[in-house]
C-alpha cells in the first residue's frame, strides 16, 4: 500500500477540521468568510476592506459581504479610520480571538488524528 502524499495528508487534515467545525455548535463560515477572518487574525497590522480585497484577490463587495457575516457573529467589526474617513478598518474582537483558539485546537486534533490513523485519499478516490 502506497503512503499518502503530503497533499492527501493535508486534504485529510482539512476534511477532519471542516467536519469537526460543522459538527460543533458554533459559527458556520464559508470559505471566503474564513479566509477573511484568518487574514485579519493571522496577519499583523490594520486591515481595510480595500486591502483585504487586494490581498485575497476578490471584489470589495465580496469582502463587505464576508465582513457583514463576521460582524453578525461578532468575530470582527468595522470602524471608520479616524485618519481617513473614506477608509474602513477591520477590528478583531474577543469572540473572534476565542474562535481562533478553538479553530487552532480543532486543527491540532485533526492533525493528530490524521497522523495517528493515516489518510489514504488515493484509496478513497479509487473506492468512490
Amino acid at each position: 500500500m502506497a503512503s499518502p502524499s503530503n497533499a492527501d495528508q493535508l486534504l485529510g487534515i482539512l476534511r477532519e477540521t471542516v467536519v469537526a467545525l460543522v459538527r460543533r455548535d458554533g459559527p458556520d463560515l464559508s470559505a471566503r468568510q474564513l479566509g477573511v477572518f484568518l487574514t485579519c487574525y493571522l496577519q499583523d497590522g490594520a486591515h481595510t476592506v480595500r486591502g483585504l480585497a487586494a490581498e485575497l484577490d476578490v471584489s470589495k463587495p465580496a469582502i463587505t459581504r464576508a465582513l457583514d457575516r463576521l460582524g453578525e457573529l461578532d468575530l470582527a467589526r468595522r470602524k471608520v479610520d479616524p485618519s481617513d474617513r473614506r477608509s474602513v478598518i477591520v477590528q478583531r474582537t474577543l469572540k473572534g480571538a476565542a474562535f481562533l483558539r478553538d479553530l487552532r485546537s480543532v486543527l491540532s486534533e485533526a492533525s493528530q488524528h490524521a497522523r495517528k490513523n493515516g489518510y489514504h485519499g488515493e484509496q478513497r478516490r479509487a473506492a468512490g
